[in-house]
């Protein structure tokens, strides 16, 4: 009938203005259909078969995936306001200088496992996406955890520092990753 076909799109128009983390949930749609499309569009048309990627193959991609945040981030600027769009920026820029420093440790274990050059844009997209996945996964573990039980922060710290005092004491130390089992 009309009225019940009514109803649930009123529900529907309900749920999607509803507010999750701030926003509408309609929003949070479409930044992960954008997401999920430049996934598929760089795994399944620009990088279909894999190949050797070239310097300028590969600065292009990058200018290209660089104008399209810097474009989000206007975006944010314009439609939340300067400070939203002032802490999305930073925020690009922070993960981008620290993206730097994962080239190198990228390259060191693409030469130690010697991945095949024409693999390796597949095996870093599965990896940086498995990456991305999993930090959600433990970022919103951890955060259910805390709001939960506030004590848990002193074993998460107590965790970090013991962490830290291990890297210190074997630093200069060497393993052989070809006798790890993993």
């Amino acid at each position: 009938s009309d009225s019940g076909k009514e109803k649930t799109v009123d529900i529907i128009l309900e749920f999607l203005t509803s507010d999750f983390l701030g926003k509408a949930v309609w929003a949070w749609f479409l930044f992960i259909g954008i997401v999920v499309a430049l996934l598929a569009v760089d795994l399944g048309v620009l990088n279909k078969d894999d190949h050797i990627i070239s310097v300028k193959e590969s600065l292009w991609m990058s200018a290209g995936y660089i104008a399209i945040a810097l474009l989000f981030g206007g975006w944010v600027w314009w439609n939340m306001g300067p400070d939203s769009g002032m802490n999305y920026m930073t925020g690009f820029f922070v993960e981008k200088t620290l993206a730097l420093d994962n080239i190198f440790v990228i390259s060191l274990v693409f030469t130690f496992f010697a991945v095949p050059r024409r693999y390796q844009h597949r095996v870093l997209f599965w990896g940086i996406l498995g990456v991305i996945l999993l930090r959600g996964i433990m970022i919103a573990l951890g955060a259910a955890l805390v709001s939960q039980f506030g004590w848990i922060l002193f074993i998460f710290g107590a965790f970090l520092i013991l962490t830290g005092i291990k890297m210190l004491f074997a630093s200069g130390q060497e393993k052989d990753m070809g006798d790890n089992k993993l």
